[in-house]
């Protein structure tokens, strides 16, 4: 059966040929059929002048050997068109992602991914000549719009929106709306505000009522009852929604669910009844994007009151995730007058119409779509231009603060029974909220219903806690603070200065108009334009201008006269102890203080004087200008009071040779001086100071203040590390310290990983030699007919195996997807690799944390070499301090546990359901069989060479998991 399915009219016959290019062939459809090409052929039709389809012009592009293209109207991307037909819907960047959105089966192979291409296009359009299409004139409005801006997919739009037209009865004529169909905001809904919920009640969630409230969820999925290990740590969780009896002692439980188990549905059983007998919130907290998606699908499980699911379960996310309206309405000012993307902003508008939240970061957006084609960074509609990334934001001041998207959701998840956030998130509020209530106990804090917390993927609390109460003074943190206080300084560049956000709201007050004065003066202090240059390479840009600029300067001269470079040569990053301080840096650090005390003192001038206001104005206040106050207080106090004193201390610090652990006076601090490099150069200068143990200020802003606290996690537990499995979890996680005892639960995978799964050391490959690697690597990848991810400790082995390797799996026809080489992100890399069954892909640590491949997609996982922690200033502090706390003494012990850990960790990722199976191997041969004590029961490791590695694993998932065509 042909995939090409006609719309009703001969648009079909008016469609250009298709081009695929997966690696190692190229294939083209058109009227006459599907036909494989060659390279040159290929590369004829990309580019131009005839019009030819694509499926992600960049990623084509890198397949050809060509740099990225600018949007041309001989290219018509069929993701553009996907955006524009079916805004804000789920679709992977490829030929085979749009077909399986579509409904139609896997192309396997460039011919019938081209002619999958083809097809797919004439469905989309087919469905805009459909009588029922929703907002059929809207659609045409912003088609004419595009089109005048040279879209190469207008002209075929506008024939089938008006076929649409037809069909519905209202005729061919033009029925544009007025305007561009650019200005979303005008068409979006507002929030309304609501009474405060108040506080919520202590009323107890008993074990058997969890386990009821679960089954009940099961069966509004569709499912007969729980498992006994689900309905057995749902009963266990609910210690974690019982009353506490004394102040600072929350009811903690560490709960390890093997993969499996059902644990999301698990803990939201207790917790969505807690939260209806207690009128209260319990937030879910996680580490990756991919389990916030997931845990929002499952939470859909939850009882339906009145309509009111969505409303139940909220995601909630930093206002820097979301698309801020007055920041699109500025770019599309500026793009219609020439200096932007009209074509992108105006899919970005089409999504912002019909999207879920507005969230850019893991939500419904297509991350995928500014990367489609090459353009200026500051004229793409990407989320660092569309977000409020800077705190920026002017609240109530707004035109569309009535629409705002992050307004909504913060009022949303203060009415909700369940938010689902993350672990940054969680710590960074309620460590500024926490410190904001204490100076102002009557604000309203949007933590301040942080009673009952859900921490899922626990063993990543450390690691988040680390990021969250760190301090780092950087070229380019220090700029972002001028460029906040100033606004941009130059024409090229967008933004709102303290001025700007300000002026009205201080009024005439002679004391704040002084202070604002101040802080605009003392900010030319701070890292201004080209200050990265005159940083980093000096006379030839310039010399470094302003105390702080100095302060890096020297900074630099210090890692060049004591770091090893981590690549081999700067370019790939350094860093060195802070201490003892070079006499030029002490010199700086001194001068720098000072000029960031200058900055500071105003900025707390202009807090307390709007603070008075809050005050003394308080019953003429309307709800508008007290919330445009609360957000510009916000702001200023985080800055104020967080960021600059954490800044100056530092400095103070170094320039008197104390503080810091690392020959400094406070043990429980590392201090140390950073170069960054991106793209295979400097990229940043910075002093940074991270806590030991940052589980201490997470116990004290966090743990202690809640109710209750559950850490979850398929891998919690390390056997080696201390007499009790979970020693290290309470060490890890702050629970260790709590008076009252933290209860443990240790709940088994249901999956029969003996016969589900094979582990496997390969003993013959050196750990140093790119091409042996890569040779291994290939042949595991067409043993196993692809679903492959390969794991990389390092980025310049990752790039240096996938240029050996990737010619090779072409060939083969196995499409082969790399982080950090190919133009898509993270998320964007997964859903490829998931929706392709056969591809491969090569990453890192922040794949193997987000992959959640169920199925034959991932059936291969294979370690370049042991994921042990890099032996950093940091990493060797901390080793020293967590050996004193295993009873076993030594700091092995704690590398081994994080090694361990990171090896359990992705070997869960292999088997996600009992159907799968899977392969794990390590390409290591000095990988010591202690480090595998992280696995589920029953599995065994076996190490051989490679060729009997690639026979085993080439029988064991059989022929009905390899290709069944190429």
């Amino acid at each position: 059966m042909s995939l090409v399915a006609a719309p009703p009219s001969s648009l079909t016959l008016d469609l250009p040929p298709a081009l695929a290019t997966p690696p190692g062939a190229g294939a083209v459809a058109d009227g006459a059929g599907a036909r494989a090409i060659g390279r040159g052929a290929a590369e004829g039709l990309f580019c131009g002048p005839t019009p030819v389809l694509v499926a992600h012009a960049g990623l084509t592009a890198r397949r050809l050997g060509l740099e990225a293209p600018a949007r041309v109207a001989h290219l018509l991307d069929v993701l553009e068109l996907f955006v524009f037909v079916r805004p804000a819907r789920f679709c992977a960047p490829t030929p085979t992602g749009l077909a399986i959105a579509l409904g139609l089966d896997e192309p396997v192979g460039a011919v019938a991914q081209a002619e999958a291409l083809r097809a797919v296009a004439g469905r989309l359009l087919g469905e805009l000549m459909a009588a029922d299409y929703p907002d059929l004139e809207a659609a045409l409005t912003l088609n004419g719009t595009l089109t005048r801006a040279g879209w190469s997919w207008g002209e075929r739009i506008d024939q089938a929106l008006r076929a649409g037209l037809e069909a519905a009865g209202r005729g061919v004529r033009d029925r544009r709306e007025p305007g561009t169909g650019l200005d979303v905001w005008n068409r979006l809904s507002e929030w309304e505000e609501v009474a405060p919920r108040g506080e919520a009640g202590s009323h107890p969630v008993d074990s058997e009522s969890a386990r009821i409230r679960l089954d009940h969820m099961l069966k509004g999925l569709g499912l007969d009852e729980a498992r006994p290990t689900q309905s057995d740590y749902a009963a266990e969780a609910a210690f974690a929604f019982s009353p506490r009896d004394h102040k600072d002692q929350p009811r903690a439980l560490l709960a390890e669910a093997g993969t499996g188990t059902g644990k999301t549905l698990g803990y939201l059983a207790p917790a969505a009844l807690w939260a209806e007998r207690n009128h209260g919130t319990v937030w879910v907290s996680t580490y990756t994007r991919a389990l916030q998606r997931q845990i929002a699908r499952e939470g859909l499980a939850l009882p339906d009151h009145e309509g009111q699911t969505r409303r139940r379960v909220v995601v909630r996310k930093g206002r820097e995730n979301y698309l801020c309206l007055l920041n699109l309405q500025e770019m599309v000012q500026q793009a219609q007058l020439g200096a932007g993307d009209v074509v992108g902003l105006g899919l970005t508008a089409r999504w912002a119409g019909a999207c879920a939240d507005g969230d850019m970061t893991g939500g419904d957006f297509p991350a995928w779509l500014p990367g489609l084609y090459a353009g200026p960074a500051a004229h793409q509609p990407t989320p660092a231009n569309l977000v409020d990334r800077r705190g920026e934001c002017i609240h109530a001041a707004c035109a569309h603060y009535r629409r705002c998207f992050v307004e909504k959701t913060v009022r949303a998840a203060r009415h909700a029974d369940v938010v689902i956030a993350n672990h940054a998130l969680v710590m960074v509020q309620a460590a500024f909220d926490g410190a904001r209530a204490a100076r102002h106990p009557t604000t309203d804090s949007e933590t301040a219903a942080l009673k009952r917390i859900v921490f899922d993927e626990g063993h990543h609390l450390f690691e988040a806690a680390d990021s969250a109460f760190s301090s780092s003074l950087s070229g380019q943190e220090a700029a972002e603070l001028r460029r906040w206080i100033r606004g941009p300084e130059t024409r090229a560049r967008r933004g709102r200065g303290l001025e700007q956000r300000l002026g009205d709201l201080i009024g005439d007050d002679g004391a704040a108009r002084k202070a604002l004065g101040d802080v605009l003066a003392a900010a030319t202090r701070l890292p201004g334009e080209g200050a990265q240059g005159r940083i980093l390479r000096g006379s030839e840009s310039g010399a470094p201008t302003g105390p702080v600029e100095v302060f890096l300067a020297a900074a630099l001269d210090q890692l060049r006269a004591r770091a090893d470079p981590r690549g081999g040569s700067e370019d790939q990053g350094m860093e060195c102890a802070a201490r003892p301080a070079i006499p030029d840096l002490i010199t700086a650090a001194a001068k720098a203080a000072e000029a960031l005390a200058a900055v500071e003192a105003p900025l707390l001038a202009l807090s307390r004087h709007l603070e008075d206001v809050l005050t003394e104005e308080a019953e003429t206040l309307d709800g508008g200008a007290r919330a445009r106050i609360e957000g510009a207080l916000r702001g200023l106090d985080r800055r104020a009071r967080m960021t600059l004193p954490s800044w100056r201390a530092m400095l103070n610090d170094l320039a008197s040779g104390d503080g810091g652990g690392d020959f400094g006076g406070d043990p429980d601090f590392v201090d140390w001086l950073s170069a960054e490099s991106a793209f295979g150069r400097l990229s940043d200068v910075s002093l940074r100071r991270h806590w030991v143990d940052p589980t201490q200020p997470l116990e004290a802003t966090v743990i202690r203040p809640s109710h209750g606290v559950l850490v979850t996690s398929a891998t919690l537990t390390d056997p080696d590390f201390g007499e009790d499995p979970f020693h290290l979890a309470r060490l890890r996680s702050a629970t260790g310290r709590l008076e009252t005892p933290v209860r443990t639960l240790k709940v088994e995978s249901p999956f029969d990983y003996a016969s589900q799964s094979k582990v496997i050391v390969v003993t013959d490959v050196p750990r140093d030699d790119p091409r042996r690697t890569a040779a291994a690597m290939r042949a595991l990848f067409l043993a196993s007919g692809g679903g492959a991810l390969g794991l990389f400790t390092a980025i310049r082995r990752l790039k240096a195996v996938y240029g050996l390797l990737g010619p090779e799996l072409g060939r083969a026809g196995l499409p082969l997807y790399a982080q950090h080489i190919d133009p898509l992100d993270v998320g964007a890399l997964v859903d490829v690799f998931r929706t392709e069954r056969d591809s491969c892909l090569l990453g890192t640590d922040a794949i193997r944390d987000g992959v959640d491949v169920p199925g034959r997609s991932l059936r291969l996982l294979v370690f370049d070499r042991v994921p042990w922690p890099r032996p950093d200033l940091l990493h060797r502090a901390r080793r020293e301090r967590f050996a004193r706390a295993d009873a076993s003494g030594g700091g092995r012990t704690y590398d081994d546990a994080l090694a361990r850990g990171r090896m359990a960790q992705a070997f869960g990722r292999l088997i996600r359901r009992a159907d799968d199976k899977g392969v794990f191997v390590m390409l290591d041969a000095a990988c010591p069989t202690r480090l595998f004590g992280g696995l589920p029961p029953g599995v065994e490791v076996e190490r051989m060479e490679l060729a009997e590695a690639v026979a085993t694993l080439s029988r064991f998932l059989g022929p009905e998991d390899h290709r069944t065509s190429v």
